[in-house]
């Protein structure tokens, strides 16, 4: 397996939505996966006072690839609450799984410094009509330049909410770059502290295939922020 070389200062990976149960946790945890398997190790940070990413971490066997885990409360020693943190010195990639309702200064405040934000979306007009107000408000933060990608999640084919969805998904300026299907594969690897790319292929490989555009923007993107002499040596992880 190859390691990807990562600068330490260029690998914040934010996923965001202020609507609740939208697959923020599932998209955090699968990419923590992920990245574990190619290394170095991933930091995976639970923003979210619920603390389903903590939980899930919680129950990953420790004989799996490394996640390092950090709380928001570890984040807050003396009890104020801030979304900055000092970054390992040789950090693989870091993913913020963060909680709903974040008001407009929280939303600045956690991506401020993200090298990219992923946005996950459910086929629903409700979600929808969120979702769209949600990045009109983030596209208006002050010299704001991360790149943002939406993920339309938990999807059924052939289904009038999803036609729907990408009907409106592609009048925006901001790129969907995946559709996720509604999988039990999910909720089978969460249950035991895994994501999907730890499960028997055979069992997974339609939602791997679903999956591939998300890490592949990642991957493009990450390397494209790599100093000059480092970007020579970044090599993708082979398709597993």
């Amino acid at each position: 397996m190859t390691t990807a070389a990562y600068r330490d200062d260029a690998n914040k990976i934010v996923i965001l939505n202020p609507k609740g149960g939208c697959g923020k946790t599932t998209l955090a945890t699968n990419l923590a996966s992920y990245f574990a398997l190619r290394g170095p190790p991933p930091t995976l940070i639970d923003t979210d006072p619920i603390g389903y990413t903590t939980r899930w971490l919680e129950r990953r066997p420790p004989e799996r690839a490394e996640i390092n885990g950090i709380t928001i409360d570890e984040l807050a020693p003396r009890g104020t609450h801030s979304w900055s943190f000092r970054k390992p010195r040789e950090a693989g990639a870091i993913i913020i799984d963060t909680p709903a309702a974040l008001n407009q200064r929280e939303i600045s405040e956690v991506t401020h410094d993200a090298d990219c934000i992923l946005i996950p979306v459910l086929p629903s007009a409700f979600d929808v009509h969120a979702t769209t107000s949600f990045i009109a408000r983030l596209l208006q933060l002050t010299d704001f330049e991360r790149p943002v990608a939406v993920v339309a999640n938990r999807t059924r084919q052939n289904t009038r909410s999803l036609a729907m969805l990408l009907e409106v998904l592609r009048s925006f300026e901001t790129p969907t770059i995946a559709v996720l299907r509604d999988s039990q594969n999910y909720v089978h690897a969460a249950d035991r502290g895994l994501g999907i790319y730890e499960l028997p292929y055979h069992k997974v490989k339609h939602d791997i295939a679903a999956m591939e555009p998300v890490v592949t923007w990642l991957d493009q993107l990450l390397a494209k922020t790599l100093q000059p002499g480092l970007r020579s040596r970044f090599n993708p992880l082979p398709k597993l």
